[in-house]
């Protein structure tokens, strides 16, 4: 296990018998659980995902997390937002990983020296250690989904007032920024759509979505010489991405580095550059929770509904697939989807404009054969029928408790409240019979990944408070 300083807890102990706690002992006993894991995850200023594998504080995590604190500790939820968004660069980006002063570097691969090529600057052209205001807050260069917006909005709608409108005011120019930046810097197509520029962004690290355009990236396991890995020191290596996908990895992330993390000629010079619909889904969804925010805050929010139309208009013109059903990357390299059906091609659903076509194909997948879902099992995250389906190995096959929670989401979002409650109802059992894992085998259920994982505990706790109102 990796050392963390001991954490305490600023706030003490949630409490999970409050208000939003179920009733009957099989829900009691899961909220409690989930309280723990939240509990024991927290340092004090922040929440980590887990303390083996993730020590740090991870972006879209910070998010999923305040969704799940929102019903036991509000106070903690919006501490996790601030401190993500207080390590947010200049440009707006928000990275994906805030690293904590405390963790050596020893104890986490790519850290801070890797990220910083070395220097000790949170970003390029930051002032000098010692001159800056406040700590200095080290950080990744690349970011992940915007999923903030969404865990904000849901935050305050869970334990509105004084406090959280003041939150809300602070995170909002915030939020903006973070849009603005993926709007503008990372439309790299000029089509509406915001561009990856590596698999780690996306969230689905290891996705079969990314082979295509990865296999025109050099695999020099030389890189792994220099850069030792830690993550299968702690997680069995057949659980996650192989060493020569985990070689693209470093290359992608050097490229990108070692350009100062510039984005105005990714076209001409970045090895990887792909248009994820999961991702531009959920920068819609971040529009739409803007939107909300911005009326709540005495801001306009007519740009962000704006702005969230163009983008689902967009995914449907370029990424929907009508031969397979599904959204597809588009490998913006050489213009070609990716033929591989991946849950990231299901999450549209969470946009309450997706035309109904589009609706009807995505909810007849996630009935299907192919990602079907019952109710002893959720949506795994990859093609149950493809001849390279894993079951064990990360995101090429197990099953992700967040990307079903948002496809909960967006089932109730169109009003298949049935298949919805069935998707709940898989997804309860499997922290039932397994604990609050990572991830989950798609067949047994059995736990797999990092223990005690705090965005499955924090949307177990969504999902047994159940609020009608999904914001």
């Amino acid at each position: 296990m990796f050392h963390l300083a001991k954490h305490a807890r600023a706030d003490g102990p949630t409490d999970p018998t409050g208000t939003s706690a179920p009733a009957g002992d099989l829900d009691e006993a899961l909220w409690r659980g989930a309280a723990a894991v939240l509990d024991a995850n927290w340092t004090g200023t922040h929440t980590v995902p887990s303390r083996t594998l993730y020590p740090h504080q991870w972006s879209w995590d910070a998010a999923f997390i305040s969704v799940g604190l929102a019903h036991i500790a509000p106070d903690r939820a919006w501490r996790d937002l601030r401190s993500l968004f207080e390590a947010q660069w200049p440009d707006g980006r928000v990275p994906h990983i805030v690293f904590d002063p405390n963790v050596t570097e020893r104890d986490y691969f790519p850290g801070p020296t890797f990220w910083g090529g070395g220097g000790t600057q949170p970003y390029p052209g930051a002032p000098p250690t010692g001159a800056q205001r406040g700590p200095v807050r080290l950080s990744s260069g690349i970011v992940q989904p915007p999923v903030h917006a969404l865990g904000a909005w849901l935050t305050w709608l869970r334990r509105p007032g004084e406090t959280a409108v003041a939150e809300l005011r602070w995170l909002y120019p915030r939020l903006v920024a973070q849009q603005e930046y993926l709007a503008t810097a990372r439309d790299v197509d000029g089509a509406g759509l915001s561009a990856i520029v590596h698999p780690w962004e996306s969230g689905l690290d290891n996705s079969p979505a990314w082979d295509q355009a990865l296999a025109a990236v050099p695999a020099d396991l030389a890189v792994l010489h220099r850069y030792a890995r830690r993550d299968t020191q702690v997680v069995s290596s057949t659980h996650r991405p192989t060493d020569e996908d985990y070689a693209r990895y470093l290359t992608i992330a050097l490229s990108y580095r070692d350009r100062g993390y510039r984005d105005a000629d990714l076209a001409g010079r970045h090895p990887f550059l792909v248009e994820c619909p999961g991702f531009n889904a959920l920068r819609g969804a971040a529009e739409r929770a803007l939107a909300r925010i911005a009326e709540v805050v005495g801001a306009d929010p007519a740009p962000h509904r704006a702005r969230a139309a163009t983008i689902t208009r967009a995914l449907v013109d370029r990424l929907f697939d009508p031969e397979s059903g599904l959204f597809h990357v588009r490998d913006l390299r050489t213009g070609r989807r990716s033929p591989a059906r991946c849950v990231n091609g299901l999450l549209p659903l969470v946009l309450p404009d997706l035309p109904q076509a589009q609706v009807s194909s995505l909810v007849a997948a996630v009935s299907s054969p192919r990602f079907g879902v019952s109710e002893r099992m959720p949506v795994p995250s990859y093609d149950r029928l493809a001849a390279d389906f894993d079951p064990y190995r990360y995101w090429r096959g197990p099953v992700w408790f967040n990307i079903n929670w948002l496809l909960w989401r967006g089932l109730r979002t169109h009003g298949h409240d049935a298949l919805a409650d069935t998707l709940r109802t898989a997804l309860l059992g499997l922290v039932r019979d397994a604990g609050y894992h990572e991830y989950f085998h798609p067949d047994s259920g059995a736990g797999i990944g990092s223990p005690a994982f705090s965005w499955t505990a924090a949307l177990a706790l969504d999902l047994l408070a159940k609020p009608d109102d999904l914001g």
